[in-house]
């Protein structure tokens, strides 16, 4: 994690101001499995590391600058960005300049057995405008701290979920070439598949491929491909007993040492770490 060793951590500090809507608050997050939904106006030493949180993260920001570990990289978040985190994978944030960072936030709990909002096929960086997200998240606090009517935290709640499932939706459903791609690379994660291979069956350039990937999903084609097979590793950890040379040679690695090299670079901890938490 670019030469860091992550540990598990809350800090605010005391300029940080915070809001939370806790579930254990407001039942009606869990009709979503919302766990949280905040509003940060942090500074530094603000810090958080979740280390295998059970939920996927999504993060809105609308002032300031921080920056976020995603897929086992330092990403710096700035004013209109939108990041998704999925869940089980090590998530980190924290304020790095003298600047206030604000960002609007949802954590949900979502168990092995629950399709994450924020899955395989999510972009890590969606197009979108924060600002969208965080005029809902501002509408459910004025509620929650006013009148409270069930019916409109309701409505706001719902609206929240879907905003945030537009965000987390894969935009190749909309190209009928990408989502054909796609597909196919996801039934058969096992081939040695190369850039020519992935352009070919996409019938575009690999530059035209590598730009569209670029912009929509926030990484290259090859890392998009790892991405795929981090997932399924994932899975496969969480529920089989598989040994890691099977699940190696099932994804398209050479043997589990290699997998165990890739598996710790993105996700942050070893496959066996994975497994036994």
């Amino acid at each position: 994690m670019e030469g860091q060793s992550l540990t598990e951590c809350t800090l605010d500090g005391a300029r940080t101001k915070r809001w939370v809507l806790e579930a254990s608050d407001c039942p009606a997050l869990e009709a979503h499995r919302m766990s949280r939904v905040g509003i940060d106006e942090a500074m530094r030493p603000y810090r958080r590391v979740r280390l295998s949180p059970p939920g996927s993260f999504v993060l809105a920001c609308v002032a300031g600058s921080g920056r976020i570990l995603l897929e086992g990289r330092w990403q710096q978040v700035r004013p209109g960005m939108i990041c998704l985190a999925p869940p089980r994978v090590p998530n980190a944030f924290h304020a790095d300049s003298a600047e206030r960072w604000v960002f609007a936030w949802v954590r949900y709990l979502e168990p092995i057995f629950v399709l994450p909002i924020v899955g395989a096929v999510s972009p890590v960086v969606p197009q979108g405008d924060a600002g969208d997200l965080w005029r809902i998240v501002e509408g459910l606090r004025a509620e929650w701290a006013g009148a409270q009517d069930a019916a409109m935290l309701h409505h706001w709640l719902e609206l929240l979920q879907a905003t945030i499932k537009r965000f987390a939706k894969p935009w190749w459903r909309s190209e009928p070439r990408m989502a054909l791609l796609w597909d196919l690379v996801a039934q058969d994660l096992g081939r040695d598949w190369t850039l020519a291979q992935l352009a070919h069956q996409a019938h575009v350039s690999q530059e035209h491929l590598r730009r569209l990937c670029t912009t929509h999903l926030g990484r290259s084609p090859m890392q998009h491909l790892t991405y795929l097979r981090l997932q399924r590793a994932r899975h496969l950890l969480e529920t089989t007993e598989d040994k890691l040379d099977v699940i190696a040679t099932d994804l398209g690695y050479a043997n589990a040492m290699v997998l165990s090299r890739v598996f710790k670079r993105w996700v942050g901890i070893t496959p066996g770490d994975y497994r036994g938490r």
